[in-house]
């Protein structure tokens, strides 16, 4: 089972974009999603998170306000939209699933990533 993530490219201050997360191969179950991001150089980090036994979500500070994770159920298909994109935002995007029962974690699949560039 592997996690297809798309919908990374090169925008400008202030665009936004979508980023889009679906599963390839055989399907699973899983209890919540993960969005997160690796800047050159830096560690990688946890950008938004669902559960989705309550749909409760999670964001990181800096996109807070900003960013809105979701998920189509009919499609199967996770979403994490971006607004008010900054260069900061300026990262390889992956998403990941869970399947433990609380749903927040750990992450047991992963997307190969998308690039997001933010040029001011």
């Amino acid at each position: 089972v592997q996690l297809q993530a798309s919908g990374g490219g090169l925008v400008q201050a202030g665009d936004s974009l979508r980023l889009s997360c679906a599963p390839s191969g055989r399907t699973f179950s899983s209890t919540g999603m993960g969005w997160f991001r690796q800047a050159p150089g830096k560690d990688r980090e946890i950008v938004a998170a669902i559960r989705w036994s309550d749909y409760s979500t999670y964001y990181d500070a800096a996109v807070k306000g900003r960013f809105t994770i979701s998920r189509d159920n009919a499609k199967n298909t996770g979403f994490l939209q971006m607004n008010s994109l900054k260069p900061g935002d300026t990262a390889i995007y992956y998403c990941a699933a869970t399947t433990h029962p609380e749903g927040i974690g750990p992450y047991d699949y992963w997307g190969q990533g998308t690039q997001v560039t933010v040029s001011s």
